[in-house]
């Protein structure tokens, strides 16, 4: 699933190809994609006709595009959505649930082989769709408050790498950039959160911050052609990665083979002697 990073490299990409555009027609091909926009697929379309893109803003993985009107389209993109800007005329792809025809020529087109992503259009969510006000600000925000985190942090008595996959806690950062920063901090996922001190948890927060920085320059993390830019582009930060499916290969701090654990239906990658598993672990 798309994580901060390449959720912000696709804001961008709309922020400057998108914005400033109007849309004139909007096409669904597939329901499924417009299933929480509760009016349905005909109210999504004619709703959306003749409004200027004013802005695009992200919270944490969900992005939206804020409309003259004071509403929005929110989306997210699931497993496998992309959003891309093409040519009007242009060949389709073979996944096209959505089309935006906008002014100038271009399309906005929600691209989705595995529909787990989707559009609704958030009524007076210009600024921030009430749909997703129980979202957490992410690392890289300028109003993300250090002190309240850490606070909250020790108050959850959970395994450190649960609570940063917490949305409500800390948004944006998923299992790739919490197996990188966790692996830079010396932190085994299932620390205790109640015996941090307060200054790991500053060197985690800004590990955090690091791995998220470097993967924003490199574009992003692409595994496969399902996580691309909106030109289509695939992002390079996989290559630069030392911890997260990095299994027998060895740390790139101390040689040591990185090791792999079973983790809430997925995998967590640590290196056994930079990060020893705590004797009173939570998961």
């Amino acid at each position: 699933m798309p994580e901060l990073p390449e959720v912000e490299v696709v804001r961008r990409g709309l922020e400057t190809f998108v914005v400033g555009h109007s849309i004139e027609r909007v096409r669904v091909l597939h329901p499924r994609s417009v299933r929480r926009h509760v009016p349905g697929v005909a109210d999504f379309e004619s709703q959306l006709a003749d409004r200027r893109v004013c802005a695009a803003r992200r919270r944490g993985k969900y992005l939206w595009l804020a409309l003259d009107s004071g509403d929005a389209v929110l989306g997210h993109l699931g497993m496998s959505g992309q959003l891309l800007v093409q040519p009007r005329g242009g060949e389709l792809e073979r996944h096209l649930r959505v089309t935006f025809e906008l002014s100038e020529g271009r399309d906005l087109r929600f691209v989705d082989q595995r529909m787990f992503g989707g559009l609704l259009l958030a009524r007076d969510g210009a600024e921030l769709p009430h749909e997703i006000t129980h979202i957490a600000r992410d690392p890289i925000d300028p109003e993300f408050d250090d002190a309240a985190f850490a606070a909250a942090l020790r108050r959850r008595r959970t395994g450190i790498k649960r609570a940063l996959l917490d949305q409500t806690l800390i948004s944006g950062v998923g299992n790739i950039y919490a197996d990188e920063a966790l692996w830079a901090a010396r932190l085994h996922y299932a620390r205790p959160t109640e015996t941090l001190r307060r200054l790991e948890v500053a060197r985690l927060l800004a590990e955090v911050r690091a791995v998220l920085g470097r993967a924003l320059a490199e574009g992003g993390t692409s595994f496969d052609a399902l996580y691309v830019n909106v030109n289509g582009e695939s992002g390079y930060f996989d290559r630069s990665l030392a911890a997260y499916g990095q299994e027998g290969q060895p740390c790139p701090r101390c040689g040591t083979p990185i090791r792999r654990d079973a983790f809430m239906n997925r995998s967590s990658y640590t290196c056994p002697r930079c990060q020893p598993r705590p004797r009173r672990a939570r998961w």
